[in-house]
């Protein structure tokens, strides 16, 4: 059909043509919520049942949170975190004292039960550093003083602070160690963060042992070592006498044992610490 200059193409196919628009039709959104990523979706192709992304997509986003890192951690792996160790060091200074004073007065023997539900390494830390800085700094205070008197030459001996810091840091850790691994062998209820507490506390009366090395007399330093130390193995064996009884016929060997090797420290600090030579 012809109509002046124009031609009407009807039905026909022509390449490069658009073909025509069908009837729009009615399309319905799913009403989805903007604050929540990412949104639910329902109706997902190949999909009838469920909202359950690809398997080779990131559902990083999907996942929980955990409200901390110790929930992502288990078995040895938490010894590795310093999370675990912070409820340890969470501790009043009051409480501190506290249990300073008690480890004073060795034959309480209530100090295992104190500390049961609320055992702290704070105070058994700054113990062993203390302990190390007083070795340290009245050994060198004293024989400074010492030569300088008789006009002889001095030098600073760096062992001193060396051997205190492996002495004192390895008997607070690996003793209660042993000792942790020999009850579990022999099933007595005892837990590794106890029994670093009391053996860290029951080091502090060789503090004030040590300041008092400073006296020029032999005797008295031999009498304060003995004090100190029998005050520390009283303390120890004291506190751990009534758990260990359970383990059987054999709890007084290990008792004695405990007794013996907190003796045998302070003869050990008396021989290399509670000395003053020029």
């Amino acid at each position: 059909m012809m109509s002046g200059h124009y031609t009407s193409i009807e039905n026909q196919k022509v390449s490069g043509s658009v073909p025509a628009v069908p009837d729009p039709q009615s399309f319905k959104f799913s009403d989805s919520n903007l604050q929540t990523f990412p949104p639910a979706t329902q109706g997902k192709i190949g999909d009838s049942g469920g909202s359950r992304p690809p398997p080779n997509v990131d559902d990083t986003f999907s996942k929980p949170v955990s409200s901390s890192n110790e929930s992502q951690q288990s078995g040895w792996f938490q010894a590795f975190s310093l999370s675990t160790y912070k409820p340890y060091f969470d501790i009043d200074t009051i409480d501190v004292l506290d249990r300073i004073k008690d480890s004073l007065y060795p034959f309480n023997g209530a100090f295992k039960e104190k500390t049961a539900s609320n055992p702290d390494l704070y105070g058994p830390f700054w113990i062993c550093t203390t302990l190390i800085f007083v070795a340290a700094s009245i050994g060198t205070f004293v024989t400074y003083i010492a030569h300088k008197l008789k006009h002889q030459e001095w030098n600073y001996d760096i062992n001193v602070v060396t051997w205190s810091a492996g002495l004192f840091y390895g008997y607070a850790i690996f003793v209660p160690l042993c000792l942790y691994l020999i009850l579990k062998y022999f099933s007595v209820p005892s837990g590794l963060v106890q029994l670093l507490c009391l053996y860290g506390y029951s080091l502090f009366v060789f503090i004030p042992a040590l300041c008092l090395s400073v006296v020029p007399w032999e005797i008295f330093r031999w009498m304060i070592a003995g004090v100190a130390g029998f005050m520390s193995a009283t303390f120890v064996a004291l506190n751990l006498r009534a758990h260990i009884m359970s383990a059987g016929e054999r709890w007084l060997l290990i008792v004695a044992g405990i007794f013996l090797l907190q003796l045998a420290l302070s003869v050990v600090l008396k021989i290399y610490l509670f000395k003053i030579t020029v």
